[in-house]
């Protein structure tokens, strides 16, 4: 809207597009709920009170709040493109994201990042980028691409990028390496914000990567941990995913003083709790739900990481911001009624507007270079003890532990009796031929195997299984589809779930992926699963920046130690 416009409309010299009447307004600057009229023009908030107007829409005495923003989200783990992602999104009013394209382009490299940019142009919503700095996440692992200084500088001015991703690689940080150095202090230089992640850092390391400029992170699994990274100047996102779920026990965290530099983020979340619990929406629900002030839930999720990137025309209900709202009945239960983005309807009781063209066709190569034929799963037994990877119940930091190897003609195979199966990671990007190898505790599969081409951050191939042979009858199947989940059992093929676009997303709607992954976890837990969700645990398991022990295509690694360890011990 042209500046001068939107002064003139505001100081009411020419009509409003529309004006919505009887509003109780949440303010996100003074913490205030007010009654009165919103205007809207041009697809902005023009100002509050009386205003000429030839449409007006009465809101009937319901409650008026900002459109809600996701701090940080990887779209990708919803399995859907962008449009089928906010066509899930918009009726639960979250109507800005700021995602950081780190999956996609560990597989494609910087064609990844170009292909989540057109995929979001010209949607009707706020869509902005951090730029993945950590491709690959280190160099104990094969992946896709690798991004470098020089390869990610080109994008720091694009308006849509607004700061470095999450910072993963915090031993680079506070060990200096010059590549890791570089990126930060490139984006640094265009005054945005570098996003962190270091799960457990404390002390003085925890002050190096601070000093660093290192400006959040989301990887807290504890007030006192929380508590002291906000204590140094860092901005707390609070995550509750699919895989990882912190929102409670960093609640604690929360008060009126530290309450500004808090945000919500769903980070990974799976279609099936986006569709059925909610989004951002879900999150401020249960926060309110365990004692947080309704008013300060809604600030954290809409003003506090509009500030936090820089976001000024977004985050509030003011003069001069974007007409995004989220319009509900009940300030404790809050449940969207209608969400506005740019002034127009975009849902209503949880529906989209059929008006609202979220429709984006944009071809995406898969990334398969591996031969099923290659493949093989067997381990040769070298000692009678091994190191297991360990689940933790709602984490996705793992442990680890020693057990006794069950070994038959001299190879070491998967011990369902002692919820001990086999685990493998089978490099899909250059066709090295390299598979990692190793055992876990924590699935209780008592038979079959299950499979996926969506495996943090690398995204080569994880499986884990009772037998060599169901093992691979997956991974041939994800193998045929181009990437995707499987799942077999007595040879057979029971489940799939297809996702061509990289290996991890699906171009079909956030419902049919749903269904789709229903039918998965109804595979995995027919085969005797018990974990919730058994392919985002899956889809951890490979991350070797997420303590304690995990498994790339290179073999087993010791987060703590950062090295890789042998799967044998004595």
């Amino acid at each position: 809207m042209d500046l001068k416009e939107l002064i003139a409309v505001a100081k009411g010299e020419q009509p409003v597009d529309c004006l919505f009447t009887n509003a109780r307004i949440v303010n996100v600057f003074s913490g205030e709920i007010l009654s009165g009229h919103i205007a809207v023009s041009g697809g902005y908030f023009v100002g509050i009170g009386d205003y000429s107007a030839p449409k007006t829409v009465d809101l009937k005495n319901r409650y008026v709040s900002p459109g809600f923003i996701d701090a940080h989200v990887h779209i990708e783990s919803s399995m859907t493109s962008v449009s089928e992602f906010f066509r899930a999104v918009i009726p639960k009013g979250t109507t800005t994201v700021v995602a950081d394209p780190h999956e996609i382009a560990n597989v494609m490299g910087t064609a990844g990042i170009d292909y989540m940019l057109q995929a979001s142009e010209n949607l009707p919503v706020n869509i902005f980028f951090t730029l993945p700095s950590c491709v690959p996440a280190t160099n104990m692992e094969t992946a896709g691409a690798v991004l470098g200084p020089g390869a990610l500088k080109p994008f720091l001015d694009h308006e849509r990028i607004v700061g470095l991703g999450e910072m993963m690689n915090f031993p680079g940080v506070i060990f200096r390496d010059d590549a890791v150095i570089q990126k930060i202090k490139a984006t640094l230089s265009y005054k945005k914000p570098v996003d962190g992640h270091c799960p457990g850092l404390t002390g003085k390391d925890l002050n190096a990567y601070a000093a660093a400029g290192i400006a959040s992170d989301h990887e807290c699994t504890s007030a006192d941990e929380a508590m002291e990274k906000l204590r140094l100047g860092m901005h707390i996102m609070i995550r509750e995913g699919t895989g990882a779920k912190n929102l409670k026990d960093l609640l604690p965290v929360i008060n009126e003083k530290t309450a500004g530099r808090v945000m919500w983020c769903t980070d990974d979340r799976h279609p099936h709790d986006i569709c059925g619990q909610g989004h951002i929406d879900f999150i401020i629900r249960n926060a309110i739900q365990n004692g947080i002030d309704p008013i300060i839930a809604i600030q954290i999720a809409t003003i506090n990481p509009a500030r936090h990137f820089g976001l000024k025309q977004l985050g509030a209900i003011a003069p001069g911001r974007k007409a995004d709202m989220v319009v509900f009945s009940d300030l404790r239960n809050m449940v969207p009624d209608q969400v506005y983005t740019a002034g127009n309807l975009a849902a209503e009781n949880g529906q989209m507007n059929p008006e609202i063209n979220l429709y984006k066709s944009l071809s995406c190569p898969s990334k398969m270079n591996v031969k099923a034929g290659s493949i093989d799963f067997k381990i040769k037994a070298e000692k009678n003890n091994i190191r297991v990877i360990e689940l933790v119940e709602e984490q996705i930091i793992t442990r680890q532990a020693v057990y006794d190897a069950k070994i038959e003609n001299g190879f070491v195979i998967a011990d369902t009796s002692a919820d001990i199966l086999k685990i493998a990671v089978v490099e899909r990007h250059k066709g090295t031929g390299n598979i990692g190898k190793a055992f876990v505790s924590g699935f209780r599969l008592k038979k079959g195997a299950i499979a996926s081409s969506v495996a943090h951050d690398s995204h080569n191939i994880i499986v884990v299984g009772t037998c060599d042979e169901d093992m691979m009858k997956a991974v041939e199947r994800i193998i045929e589809m181009n990437g995707g989940l499987a799942a077999a059992c007595d040879r057979k093929v029971t489940a799939d779930l297809p996702l061509p676009i990289a290996g991890l997303m699906s171009s079909e709607p956030l419902e049919t992926v749903r269904n789709q992954m229903d039918a998965m976890i109804n595979a995995a837990r027919s085969m005797g699963a018990a974990v919730p969700d058994p392919f985002m645990i899956l889809s951890f398991l490979a991350l070797p920046v997420i303590p304690e022990l995990k498994l790339t295509d290179r073999g087993l690694f010791d987060v703590n130690q950062f090295a890789h360890v042998s799967l044998f011990v004595g």
